[in-house]
């Protein structure tokens, strides 16, 4: 695969693991970071340090935004000094950031006036599956794009997958994020159940995994949930705002959610109890809490 430049746009608990394997696969990866220490890390791997956005921009194959949310995407695209301004025309624009799929196509839309190939490409994996190289990578946009895109996509995960045109990546971003909140809910409720009972847990999730009930939610969540240990890999903070993206969604597509609209309003409280840079599994908080079990 022919390195390319690529401009990283993002470094947080994804970000820079992504950046990362990308430089250790041979890319010159230039990095843009609110916090410099995050840049300083990339750095420390071989990447190299972006002054501004516009500066990193400017010569790259590739362009790549990992943010919080789709205000800060639009401003980082089409905001002064922002990608749309200083990437060169035929430069890959790719958005690996959660958001909302109609601000998705309305920044496809005004990148392709650029002339710039714009893709919606948000991940899941959470941290451990950005480390490990294991993102599952749902694509929106151009069947041309997402080839010429693919060499790329093929360094950050396992299952980069062309769903539809653009903003189809973030549609299936938000059912994804709406079946792992389910998930991580009903394990906490099972975990908070079998210690009620007095059964071991360890041993307790070990056969669950192996059954029906398994899931990588399980798999990677159940450990820090039974010990309590919610260091942010996914923070509360960000999935309230992609069960807001799904419910908003589900309503203008005149769809029932009723399981899902219940733990987004789980997610919505512990973000509102000053939960918010917790990890999502923190949701055990909320299970705990109705069960009169809080502090045991």
């Amino acid at each position: 695969m022919a390195a390319k430049k690529i401009a990283f746009i993002g470094l947080g608990i994804m970000g820079l693991p992504m950046a990362v394997n990308l430089v250790r696969a041979g890319h010159t990866v230039t990095g843009v970071n609110r916090s410099s220490a995050r840049v300083d890390a990339l750095v420390a791997e071989g990447g190299l340090r972006g002054g501004s956005v516009a500066e990193a921009v400017s010569d790259a194959d590739v362009v790549i935004t990992m943010v919080p949310d789709s205000p800060d995407v639009d401003q980082v695209l089409r905001g002064e000094g922002g990608v749309y301004d200083h990437a060169k025309p035929g430069t890959l624009v790719i958005d690996m950031s959660t958001i909302r799929p109609d601000v998705a196509r309305e920044l496809a839309a005004a990148g392709a006036e650029r002339g710039l190939r714009v893709l919606d490409a948000p991940v899941s994996g959470g941290e451990a599956g950005a480390i490990e190289a294991k993102l599952s990578i749902m694509v929106g946009g151009a069947a041309e794009d997402f080839e010429a895109a693919r060499p790329v996509f093929d360094v950050l995960g396992t299952t980069p997958v062309l769903v539809g045109p653009s903003g189809s990546g973030q549609t299936v971003k938000a059912a994804n994020q709406l079946i792992v909140a389910g998930n991580i809910q009903l394990l906490a409720e099972a975990l908070v159940f079998l210690e009620a009972h007095g059964v071991d847990t360890e041993s307790g999730l070990e056969v669950l995994g192996g059954g029906l009930a398994g899931s990588t939610v399980l798999q990677r969540k159940g450990r820090g949930m039974r010990e309590r240990d919610f260091a942010p890999g996914f923070r509360i903070a960000l999935h309230d705002k992609d069960m807001r993206i799904i419910t908003d969604s589900a309503s203008a597509a005149g769809v029932a959610i009723p399981l899902g609209s219940q733990v987004a309003q789980y997610v919505a409280a512990l973000k509102n109890q000053g939960h918010g840079g917790l990890d999502h599994s923190a949701l055990l908080k909320i299970v705990e809490q109705l069960s009169g079990r809080d502090g045991e």
